[in-house]
């Protein structure tokens, strides 16, 4: 038997990220092996603290290795993560996704890294060509980017802030929110969010929900499977 492929991924703060490795081993059922590492990995939590985003454009939110959840500058990210997205993919692995929903133009030059604001726009396009539709992101002052975001991929779109920490009860009164705007589908459009609260909006508002995490996973193992 071969050796098993390898998966490397980079989230935008710190790894280890358990929610990751267990939503990444859930869908691989060992077939292939995870690399995770963290664009902040190098830094305290005092220092990650000052790394505040300057504006709505910079603010990308994440969970860290103790499940908190906080909202960082994306340049910073940028800064910091791009030597080790190359280490990682100079590393052996198969093929790299950068675990983030949000768009970084400056990394467009690492070839063969998976985004997944593109494979999740692929897989909503495929699954629902038009429409409309509602995305989730964690922040407020994410909403506005992210709906126009969308809208230039030909969708009509509603966007609601959750934050992919929120209980039980939060994500059902979100999805019902959902509920009232007659959708076709629901993007959550953050790597954050868990396969936990994909099902509990989809009971909640009855339609579709595409997860970011899990699209980006599905697409990477086959690319190795």
């Amino acid at each position: 038997m071969g050796l098993q492929p390898k998966i490397g991924a980079l989230v935008v703060g710190q790894s280890p990220r358990s929610e990751v490795d267990e939503e990444f081993h859930r869908l691989a059922k060992g077939s292939a092996q995870l690399l995770l590492k963290g664009a902040l990995d190098d830094f305290s939590r005092a220092e990650l603290e000052s790394f505040k985003p300057v504006n709505d454009d910079d603010a990308l939110f994440t969970r860290l290795p103790n499940g908190d959840g906080i909202s960082l500058s994306k340049k910073q990210v940028v800064l910091h993560g791009a030597e080790k997205l190359a280490d990682m993919k100079s590393s052996g692995v198969d093929v790299v996704i950068m675990l983030c929903t949000g768009v970084f133009p400056e990394w467009q030059d690492f070839k063969g890294v998976l985004f997944p604001s593109r494979t999740l726009v692929s897989m909503a396009k495929g699954c629902m060509p038009t429409g409309k539709i509602c995305v989730y992101s964690p922040l407020p002052r994410q909403c506005a980017n992210t709906q126009l975001r969308w809208e230039q991929k030909g969708y009509e779109v509603v966007s609601f802030p959750l934050l992919p920490n929120a209980t039980r009860e939060e994500a059902m009164s979100a999805g019902e929110a959902a509920a009232l705007h007659d959708l076709d589908l629901i993007i959550l459009d953050c790597i954050s969010y868990t396969n936990d609260t994909k099902r509990i909006i989809r009971e909640a508002a009855g339609v579709p929900v595409i997860l970011g995490i899990s699209s980006a996973i599905r697409c990477a193992l086959e690319m190795v499977e």
